[in-house]
């Protein structure tokens, strides 16, 4: 047995997961394994016992099973793109890697709903049906290698989700394969129109972080496209000053399509990567995308200058055509990417804060950055308050990590202080577990805790996530040094 309860994978068991899903889908080698050690959070790293590739409903379903014959983990995994350890393997364990069910299944433009499989990357489901006037809305940043299951697995969010929501509001329904094998279906069926009988038990699992099961396709809802866009640059000399626009661009009764900032450091970063012409001296730059029909635009554009000017903002910028609107949003969402020039490593968090403590958050997190003398450069969605501060270190450098924890720490506190929460849309995973009884009752979480029981009552789906007291790989000396 592991140290958690569980059994160790022998040969044979290994040998009984090739002839179900073939050899070819089984990756049981150590040098192989580690491409699975970690997912995006890289401050943490273990590899799974042996990673199993379905391309069926069916063979997850007798892995699955095989799995609870012999008292095995189980870690669901996407495209390994989630920032939280979502998908870390903390004992071993049998990953199953969703890779391979990529297919979109079917398009119902009539009634705008597409069937996709979990391993659909996200932008491709857009891509098929944009001929068709419509489009799916949820955008993560990582949306050309981010999947469909992963994004319920986390709810993922996005940009363009002020306005038209997150990942549960465009899944009317999924498949799920339980830790025991048996497969379900929450929510609306592929057959049928949007009514449920019964308990809607499709939200309860969005969000679940893979430890109810795995989910294997998805009812995704497909949006008809704005008929017009007004995509404006609001460049400001200060971070106060472009936060204290964004609250007021929201209690004007303004809902943008998207409403993101990029300080200083960042816009500096995506500058010399892509070259789009962003103003590397500004304190902060905002992008407002208004959308819409046509005639409303203009005023809307209008007044969203005049808060701007009423900000001090010393320039705003109106995109000339949808080409210049693509490329601003290509320079947003691959800002992650430019971060290399800047910094061998980057952690990324994602706490929330209410819109009106945008400016004394901001605050908090540049006084955090003197303090651990580490840069911390921030592009984020602020029209819902969901930060995303990026943490600059070289993990080669001991202190340099245990400084970024530390900074890490005091950023999710301050945001449960000011009324928020430790995650908006990266998860809980490994990384956040310890603020998960800062942010809820001990109630609440055994709330929680029962809900996940009632579909996995062994525990053994995606262990050691999400609830305090797990054991996880969190607990080495790394975090105990940060915490002294």
């Amino acid at each position: 047995m592991t140290s958690a309860g569980f059994s160790q994978i022998s040969p044979s068991i290994v040998a009984e997961f090739q002839s179900l899903v073939g050899a070819d889908n089984v990756i049981s080698g150590s040098a192989e394994l580690l491409v699975y050690e970690c997912d995006a959070y890289t401050l943490e790293k273990r590899p799974p016992q042996v990673v199993v590739l379905p391309r069926t409903t069916d063979e997850i379903s007798a892995v699955l099973k095989v799995c609870r014959r012999e008292n095995l983990p189980i870690i669901p995994r996407g495209a390994g793109t989630s920032l939280s350890g979502t998908v870390l393997a903390v004992t071993g364990g049998v990953l199953i890697a969703l890779t391979r069910m990529t297919r979109i299944l079917s398009v119902d433009v009539r009634n705008r709903r597409a069937l996709v499989e979990a391993g659909c990357v996200n932008a491709w489901i857009t891509n098929a049906v944009k001929s068709h006037g419509l489009y799916y809305a949820p955008d993560p940043s990582s949306q050309m290698a981010c999947t469909i299951g992963g994004n319920i697995g986390t709810n993922s969010g996005g940009p363009h989700t002020l306005k038209y929501g997150v990942t549960t509001n465009h899944i009317l329904g999924y498949e799920l394969v339980l830790p025991d094998g048996e497969v379900l279906w929450l929510g609306t069926t592929p057959e049928c129109g949007e009514d449920v009988r019964g308990l809607d038990l499709r939200g309860a699992a969005i969000g679940s972080e893979g430890m109810f099961g795995i989910v294997t396709r998805a009812l995704v809802r497909l949006t008809p496209v704005p008929q017009a866009f007004k995509t404006l640059l609001g460049i400001f000399e200060t971070v106060d000053d472009a936060s204290q626009t964004v609250s007021e661009i929201i209690r004007s009764g303004l809902v943008p399509g998207a409403l993101e900032m990029m300080d200083q450091l960042i816009t500096q970063a995506v500058e010399k990567a892509y070259r789009f012409g962003f103003p590397t001296d500004a304190g902060a730059v905002l992008i407002v995308e208004l959308d819409g029909l046509a005639p409303g635009l203009e005023r809307q554009a209008a007044l969203v200058m005049e808060l701007c000017r009423a900000n001090r903002a010393r320039e705003v910028r109106v995109a000339r055509d949808d080409i210049e609107r693509l490329e601003i949003w290509k320079c947003r969402k691959r800002a992650f990417g430019a971060i290399g020039r800047l910094s061998p490593n980057f952690l990324t968090q994602d706490g929330v804060v209410p819109r009106s403590r945008l400016p004394e958050m901001m605050r908090f997190i540049q006084e955090v950055s003197r303090r651990v003398e580490l840069r911390i450069p921030n592009v984020f969605h602020a029209g819902d308050g969901n930060l995303h501060p990026l943490i600059l270190y070289d993990e080669r450098d001991p202190d340099q990590v245990r400084r970024t924890l530390v900074a890490s720490e005091e950023i999710l506190n301050r945001c449960i202080e000011l009324g928020g929460s430790v995650s908006g849309e990266h998860g809980i995973g490994i990384e956040k577990v310890d603020f998960m009884a800062k942010q809820f009752t001990e109630d609440d979480l055994e709330a929680m805790q029962v809900l996940r029981r009632a579909f996995d009552p062994e525990l053994r789906c995606n262990p050691h996530k999400m609830f305090p007291g797990s054991k996880r790989c969190g607990d080495i000396p790394l975090r105990k040094q940060a915490a002294a």
